[in-house]
């Protein structure tokens, strides 16, 4: 009998570290899961920033500096260099709600401080509109890169990127 009462007791044993695997598994995944609709890898392949994996995290407010990932307007001009359904952008914020975003010729400053230079015509010869100067608007940014060909708010095409397009913000990894 005593044979018998062992396994019994293994047997339970083994269904309640059965079940206990099963409910940390679940816990687990869970969390995974809201760590994932939070958190996402992106890969660059534009050249206008010097990384191409990017950590991106969908909560917290973007600051100066931060690269920010998001969809960029619809417009002729994008539809022609990135197709029907462009990637979305990776840009770092130049400027925050607040700022003054003004011009010298080209080149525009944010309070005054050189951030980048626009060009006059895209790479396939379009002429380049402006981008927005002035006060920059609540919950909208103003995007550069350090890249001679960016294509960011220098330009009217994708000018002030506002919340709504915001995807998150990043952290290069490589």
């Amino acid at each position: 009998m005593r044979g018998a009462d062992i396994f019994a007791r293994s047997a339970t044993a083994r269904r309640l570290a059965l079940l206990a695997g099963l409910g940390a598994g679940v816990l687990g995944l869970t969390a995974l899961s809201g760590f994932a609709t939070n958190h996402a890898l992106m890969i660059n392949a534009s050249p206008s920033l010097p990384y191409w994996a990017i950590w991106t995290s969908r909560t917290g407010m973007p600051q100066r500096g931060d690269i920010i990932l998001f969809t960029p307007p619809a417009s002729p001009l994008l539809k022609k260099h990135f197709g029907t359904r462009p990637q979305p952008f990776g840009k770092i914020v130049s400027g925050v709600p607040g700022d003054l975003v003004s011009r010298d010729g080209r080149t525009f400053r944010v309070n005054g401080r050189p951030v980048a230079t626009a060009k006059p015509t895209s790479r396939l010869g379009e002429p380049l509109a402006l981008g927005p100067t002035g006060k920059v608007p609540e919950n909208c940014y103003f995007v550069t890169t350090p890249h001679k060909d960016g294509f960011d708010s220098r330009y009217a095409a994708i000018g002030w990127v506002c919340r709504d397009r915001i995807l998150g913000t990043g952290r290069p990894i490589l």
